[in-house]
């Protein structure tokens, strides 16, 4: 089965921390969260973005990148960063990828890319533009990745709670969800 690993370094934001955890949750991806962050776990705005999702997330708290790395040898890492050379789409994930997102206002520290130059990716942008939201652009690299991999376990399809999909008819009460 194939993982997808969202790793969060020092986040500062909540809300972003917690709509980022609801696309781990709807994905089925695992959230790495690196510490220090910049709020407490039980924050109220960090709750409210992830809504009810958070008994379907699989998370792990690590004490820095020290004890990431510690806990995590032999992954393949992928670090988002707008210094990145690389257009995130031009890479091939392998399974069980880990990719790495920095804290909202500084991003990845410059010694980690250095050290995995070519593992530095970037989303294209118009020069002007800083950077993207940090949970779109989680959200973005998550399904990119999943995307390559079939949507591995993920539901493709929709239903409709009034209507019947191939007649177009209204359903009866009972059947409505």
């Amino acid at each position: 089965m194939s993982i997808l690993n969202i790793v969060l370094v020092e986040p500062e934001i909540p809300q972003n921390t917690g709509n980022i955890a609801r696309t781990c949750a709807a994905t089925g991806a695992r959230l790495h969260i690196v510490e220090p962050m910049g709020f407490k776990p039980d924050d109220k705005q960090l709750k409210r973005a992830g809504l009810d999702y958070w008994h379907l997330l699989d998370i792990t708290y690590y004490k820095n990148l020290d004890d990431f790395f510690e806990k995590n040898k032999g992954g393949e890492f992928y670090f988002f960063t707008t210094k990145g050379r690389t257009v995130y789409s031009d890479v091939n994930y392998p399974d069980n990828a880990y990719i790495f997102f920095g804290k909202e206002t500084k991003g990845l520290p410059e010694e980690l890319l250095l050290k995995y130059p070519d593992r530095a990716v970037r989303v294209p942008m118009i020069g002007e533009a800083r950077s993207l939201n940090l949970s779109n652009t989680v959200a973005l690299a998550a399904y990119e990745v999943l995307r390559q991999w079939g949507f591995p376990e993920l539901q493709n399809f929709g239903e409709l709670h009034r209507y019947d999909w191939n007649t177009g008819e209204i359903l009866p009460e009972e059947i409505k969800g």
